[in-house]
């Protein structure tokens, strides 16, 4: 595997970002950014981290503060990133089965990614989680349930439950609202998406309570989805307000949460930012929304990623060595150089002309632009 990696810079600095080749057969055809904090922790915990419909990894990065964070306490992140060719307002394709569950497309290439991370860098492979936005958020709960046993746990915002389309129609009408469907029949679709038999993810969920492109109803269903897998009664065993939000969470049998929901008062559809204040991460853009609670921090503090340990090493990737042969420390590149681009996936299925229809009617919908 080959990564370029860019010289330090500030935070939402657009080149803080690396890209990471030769992950696998990458039968998603994604592209994969990393992130490697100069020093990280022994054995460091790896994000991987899904932008949203007409975002990139590096907007996504910039708004959402990620990299900050990793700086500050010595974690890994993976960005995987959609290309136009896949889909044309960049949204992966949640909703396709060529690519929404194990060992199939892009869900299939993500895993590659990670796999070449805890190869590559050493992430700690008990401690790996994933979070997204909108279709990210979509994206997120494919892998959670396609590959349980890799996640630690996971944060789906704005996003929907897994199984909830199958094509571009029930995609659309699953964005206005989610369907009728029992919380046992929505635990199934996750446990039947793999042969997985616990234990299972820990789960946060966020969702705007102003969305109007991905109904909150999504939000009831991905938490009744997930209280029916982790086998959790429908009332919750601690709930409060923060800065005006509501949180529940359910806990385990220790006390610690193994689901949390958020719900964003006046929100509309995106990652919500706390941009001023002790808290503050990230910085306000399209999707990436003032809310005066930073979903960023939150999420990282649940999985325990703020309190690693002040141990740290400086960071070297090793390449895979030949059998018999030592691995060496690979050297930090400090600028970003230019490597040949992936060829783009075939299209001769016909897949270009569905990614119209999908293009059109989004735009027809008034969900993407």
């Amino acid at each position: 595997m080959r990564a370029n990696h860019p010289a330090q810079a500030g935070a939402g600095d657009p080149s803080r970002l690396a890209d990471m080749d030769d992950f696998g057969t990458n039968p998603g055809a994604l592209n994969a950014k990393i992130y490697v904090p100069e020093q990280i922790a022994e054995k460091p915990p790896l994000v991987v981290v899904l932008h949203g419909c007409t975002q990139n990894a590096r907007g996504y990065d910039r708004g959402s503060g990620w990299s900050q964070l990793a700086d500050e306490h010595g974690f890994l992140l993976l960005f995987p990133e959609q290309q136009r060719a896949n889909n044309p307002n960049l949204c992966f394709n949640w909703f396709c089965p060529a690519d929404n569950g194990r060992d199939r497309g892009e869900a299939q290439s993500i895993r590659q990614m990670i796999s070449a991370m805890v190869d590559t860098h050493g992430a700690d492979p008990s401690r790996i989680f994933v979070t997204g936005l909108s279709a990210g958020g979509a994206m997120t709960s494919v892998m959670l349930a396609s590959y349980p046993e890799v996640f630690a746990g996971g944060a789906i915002i704005a996003g929907l439950p897994y199984g909830s389309a199958s094509n571009i129609p029930q995609a659309l009408e699953a964005m206005r609202g989610a369907a009728a469907f029992s919380a046992g029949d929505l635990g199934d679709r996750v446990r039947r998406a793999s042969s997985h038999d616990g234990p299972w993810p820990r789960i946060s969920i966020w969702h705007g309570s102003a969305d109007a492109t991905v109904s909150s109803t999504n939000a009831d269903a991905i938490l009744a989805q997930w209280l029916a897998v982790h086998g959790l009664k429908p009332t919750p065993d601690a709930s409060e307000q923060i800065v005006g939000h509501r949180r529940r969470a359910w806990n385990d049998a220790a006390g610690r949460p193994l689901v949390e929901d958020y719900r964003i008062a006046n929100m509309g559809h995106g990652t919500p930012l706390a941009t001023t204040g002790q808290d503050a991460c990230g910085m306000a853009m399209p999707h990436m929304l003032e809310a005066g609670i930073s979903s960023t921090r939150r999420i990282a503090s649940s999985w325990g990623l703020l309190h690693i340990g002040t141990e740290r090493k400086r960071a070297q990737p090793v390449e895979k060595a030949q059998e018999g042969t030592p691995a060496l420390p690979v050297p930090r590149i400090s600028r970003l150089e230019a490597w040949p681009p992936k060829p783009a996936r075939s299209t001769t299925s016909g897949k270009a002309g569905v990614e119209k229809v999908i293009h059109d009617a989004l735009r027809a919908a008034g969900f993407m632009r």
